[in-house]
């Protein structure tokens, strides 16, 4: 059996250069690479165009990214609370293309399936569908999407093996599971890493064939973006 383990986040990102595309995991701040993220911030690369739901908030996840001007494009479903990003995209500093957020899903699941194009009825009469083929079936209007094409998918997984496995935990599978395998080369950090052959099989969210390197990452902050809380009666 491969191993994929790397000694770590320098070692696994030492290809990343400027001007690459990135697809990136998470949602909001959950289930983000944050060990990666950082890294991506101390080495300085620029001109990144960036794959993910989100940007983060400003101070943390993607936002610090944003803020040191290293991306050039985001691809992303929403702004989010990242005044940051909200600023670039007016001003014109950052260009930024919004997809309804099950055709970016969509768009990376395809991606790892090596499915090359889709129809969907999202955003059809939008802005969204403007210069893309549309065609109709069963009475209703679909758009020709494209599979995203990335150099690097960053993924965040809970727990993983050397092989390259994964398991995610709770609601920080997102979009991790669907960008794994979906780019030319996948890093995984995870939160615990063991031995190939730890993991019960049936559990596994994400086979090592879609993962070429894995590092375990250290001192998570697992910040919480929107914390609601119930009064006390």
């Amino acid at each position: 059996m491969i191993n994929k383990k790397v000694q770590g986040v320098e070692e696994a990102l030492q290809d990343i250069h400027n001007d690459v595309t990135i697809m990136l995991g998470g949602f909001g701040l959950c289930g983000i690479p944050e060990n990666s993220i950082a890294q991506l911030v101390k080495k300085g690369v620029s001109g990144l165009t960036c794959i993910s739901n989100n940007a983060g908030v400003d101070d943390f996840g993607l936002g610090l990214l944003l803020q040191k001007k290293q991306i050039k494009k985001m691809i992303s479903s929403y702004v989010g609370e990242n005044a940051e990003f909200e600023r670039q995209m007016l001003s014109g500093e950052l260009e930024v293309e919004l997809t309804p957020q099950g055709t970016l899903a969509e768009k990376c699941r395809a991606a790892q399936a090596g499915i090359p194009a889709f129809f969907t009825p999202a955003g059809y009469g939008t802005e969204v569908a403007e210069g893309k083929e549309a065609r109709e079936f069963n009475g209703k209007m679909h758009i020709l999407e494209h599979a995203y094409k990335a150099d690097f998918a960053i993924v965040k997984a809970w727990k993983g093996d050397e092989a390259g496995n994964l398991i995610f935990k709770g609601t920080s599978k997102n979009f991790n599971a669907v960008m794994a395998g979906a780019a030319k080369i996948t890093i995984a950090e995870v939160e615990e890493l063991v031995p190939a052959g730890t993991l019960d099989p049936n559990f596994i969210h994400v086979p090592g064939i879609f993962v070429q390197r894995i590092f375990q990452g250290e001192k998570y902050e697992k910040r919480i973006e929107q914390r609601t809380t119930r009064k006390r009666n």
